[in-house]
Parts: C-alpha cells; sequence; structure tokens
C-alpha cells in the first residue's frame, strides 16, 4: 500500500504514521465529512467549487469550518507538492471531534482534520473507448444524500452489488425515478441534450452538475436538471457517469442491455465524446 502524505490536526507526516482516537466521533458515528479534490499537473482543479460544498457539508452537520479558504488550499498545496505525481486525488475528512460516546452532538468540540493525496488513478482508454457496464439497484440508502457524509455504509453496500457482477457502478433507482450511482452522477442523453436529476436531499450536488452546464454552454449542447424516470434511463441515446476521478465517463451497457439506439447501440455517443474533449480543456484553464 503506498504510504501516502498526509495531514493530520496540524502535523504533516506518512499515512503510517497517523494515529487518530478510539473516541473520535468520526469513528464511534461516523459522525464528519469529506470531499475529494482532483489534481491535474499539480494544479487543483475546482478548488473554490470543493470548498463551497465541504462549507455546505459541514454547516448541515453544525461543525465549525476548522480552515479558512487560504488555509485549506495552502495544506493541498503542501501535500502535492510532496507527491511525485503530476494527477492526483486530495481527500480532506474533517469530523465533529473527540468526546465520550453520546449521540447528542456535543458542543465545543476541536474538529479531527485529516487530509492525504494519493496518484490519480483515471479510467482506462479501453473504458473511454468502448464504454463501461453499469447495474440498476434500487436507492436504499438514508434520505440525506446531499450531505456528503463519511457515513457511506450505503454507498458501500451499493458499490459491492456491480462489484461482484464486474460492472462499474450501480444506478440507484428511488420508486422508479434516478438519483444517482454509488459514487457518480449520472446523465442522459434525449434528442441531442444532456439530462440530469435536480438538486434535492436524496442526491449529492456534484462538482460536475455545475461544470458540465457551463461546458453544454460553450459547446451549444441544451442543458436541463429535471426528474428522471426508470424508462428514460433504459431508454436514453447516451448515459455518462460523472465524478471526480472519473470526469465523464460513457456507460455502454446497462443490466446486461447496450444503451442506445441504431448504429450507436451500445457505443459511446457524440454528446459524450464532445464533453470528454471540452472538459480536457477545462482541466488546463480552471486549475489552480
Amino acid at each position: 500500500m503506498h504510504d501516502a502524505h498526509c495531514f493530520l490536526d496540524g502535523e504533516y507526516l506518512r499515512v503510517s504514521q497517523a494515529r487518530v482516537s478510539v473516541l473520535d466521533r468520526g469513528f464511534v458515528f461516523g459522525d464528519g465529512v469529506y470531499e475529494v479534490v482532483p489534481v491535474y499537473d499539480k494544479r487543483l482543479f475546482r478548488f473554490d467549487e470543493h470548498m463551497a460544498r465541504l462549507a455546505r457539508s459541514l454547516l448541515k452537520l453544525r461543525i465549525p469550518n476548522p480552515a479558512t479558504r487560504d488555509e485549506w488550499l495552502a495544506r493541498c498545496r503542501a501535500l502535492v507538492r510532496a507527491e511525485a505525481a503530476s494527477d492526483q486525488v486530495v481527500y480532506m475528512q474533517i469530523t465533529r471531534g473527540v468526546a465520550p460516546r453520546d449521540h447528542v452532538m456535543p458542543q465545543g468540540l476541536v474538529p479531527t482534520v485529516f487530509m492525504m493525496t494519493n496518484p490519480m488513478r483515471s479510467p482506462s482508454a479501453e473504458q473511454r473507448h468502448q464504454g463501461v457496464a453499469c447495474i440498476t439497484a434500487s436507492d436504499f440508502r438514508w434520505e440525506r444524500g446531499d450531505i456528503k457524509s463519511i457515513s457511506l455504509l450505503g454507498n458501500v453496500l451499493a458499490r459491492q452489488l456491480s462489484a461482484d457482477q464486474g460492472a462499474t457502478e450501480t444506478i440507484m433507482l428511488r420508486n422508479g425515478w434516478l438519483t444517482e450511482a454509488a459514487a457518480c452522477n449520472v446523465w442522459i442523453v434525449h434528442e441531442g441534450a444532456l439530462l440530469g436529476v435536480p438538486r434535492s436531499e436524496h442526491v449529492l450536488e456534484g462538482i460536475r452538475v455545475e461544470l458540465l452546464r457551463e461546458l453544454c454552454e460553450d459547446c451549444g449542447i441544451a442543458y436541463n436538471l429535471r426528474p428522471i424516470s426508470e424508462a428514460e434511463l433504459r431508454s436514453a441515446d447516451e448515459v455518462m457517469l460523472s465524478s471526480a476521478t472519473k470526469e465523464v465517463l460513457p456507460v455502454t451497457r446497462i443490466d446486461g442491455e447496450p444503451v442506445g439506439h441504431g448504429a450507436m447501440r451500445g457505443r459511446p455517443g457524440p454528446v459524450y465524446a464532445r464533453l470528454y474533449e471540452a472538459y480536457q480543456v477545462a482541466k488546463r484553464t480552471m486549475s489552480i
């Protein structure tokens, strides 16, 4: 296992040296939030958007933000400099802190701050050329998917369903309507337009939601957020995943059935191709 550089409560060290109290509420309750910032050519991509989402998650859990924007930036940059890889992923985790075990949120705790960086594992050229397979499952997670919580057991169980079948992701449906995948947002293309689900407490607001809106505007692709039914998912012209590490990735099979129609059935589509190219440009222009 790669012994990554990390930051823990004011100290830079290696992951193998990091120690956290067994009474930390992140360990006992999963009481905390996290953020993942992609790094390209040693520069942080959409950093301010990630920090805004981190602040929203902390506010929803009543955890004070333990650092300023500039302090977060300095720590991220220090970790990135310490690793050799040009493309990395910075993981940031803030828990409520250490306290005797009690479900009630204690007041006045000092949040525990853990950060680490690792080389980015991007989708392979084959996955981009051929697309990936996904399965569907009922969205059995809790009702606050809008919080980027470290309590991820529901997502872990959902992702394992697809791993057991050799698929890349599990696309989740709640009462017949699309929500998201275990670790990605999900998009469909219908009549040339990119469609995603609207913001709600069931869905994490992915950083790429706004990014893809901007890219669609630049590319002249229609874009809309609205409820998407299971039938629309299964009859879509194209389906895509988006996340910090997958960027945008074409889905070409769902539950064993090819996605799309006609000559493009089971193949990555033209809207994906345009968005992927635009994304590569954005990586160069939207990183600091």
